[in-house]
């Protein structure tokens, strides 16, 4: 909802209409059985500048960097904004964000991945104990590899 309002992607009407319809909808994707956590990861505007410039930088980062991102950066108020305004309309008792800190990446998305594990009903589930069949023994040969087009090796993570 903030990128299509502060770039100017849907009109006022638009606007008004998807914020006044997600808590509604959100509420029927839950009666439905669906489990719905919503995730805002929060980064200061230092870590946004520090990222972009990096971006810049790398050359094997650039693609990260769109003409998008240039424009938005400009208007970041704006987009701070937006958000405010969205978590006003869309943090409902029902379906609240949860707001990740996120300027370091890693630890943002430990705590998010144990906040969503705790949020959903976990049931132990026995496990059986599990006996592998033996392979069948047949005499069949592989074709030859030079036969098949292969993905060049250019990493071996050791």
């Amino acid at each position: 909802a903030g990128v299509e309002r502060v770039m100017g992607f849907c009109t006022d009407d638009e606007y008004q209409e998807f914020m006044r319809t997600t808590p509604r909808f959100e509420r029927i994707i839950q009666r439905s059985g669906i489990i719905l956590i919503k995730y805002w990861l929060s980064i200061s505007d230092e870590e946004q500048e520090r990222r972009f410039k990096k971006r810049i930088k790398d050359p094997k980062k650039r693609w990260k960097l769109s003409p998008m991102d240039i424009e938005a950066r400009s208007r970041w108020v704006d987009y701070a904004e937006a958000k405010d305004e969205m978590f006003a309309y869309t943090d409902t008792k029902d379906t609240p964000w949860w707001v990740v800190e996120a300027d370091d990446k890693r630890t943002a998305r430990l705590n998010l991945i144990s906040h969503l594990l705790s949020m959903i009903p976990y049931e132990h589930v026995p496990s059986e104990e599990i006996d592998l069949p033996p392979r069948q023994d047949r005499s069949y040969v592989r074709p030859p590899m030079d036969t098949q087009n292969f993905v060049p090796t250019k990493f071996i993570v050791e």
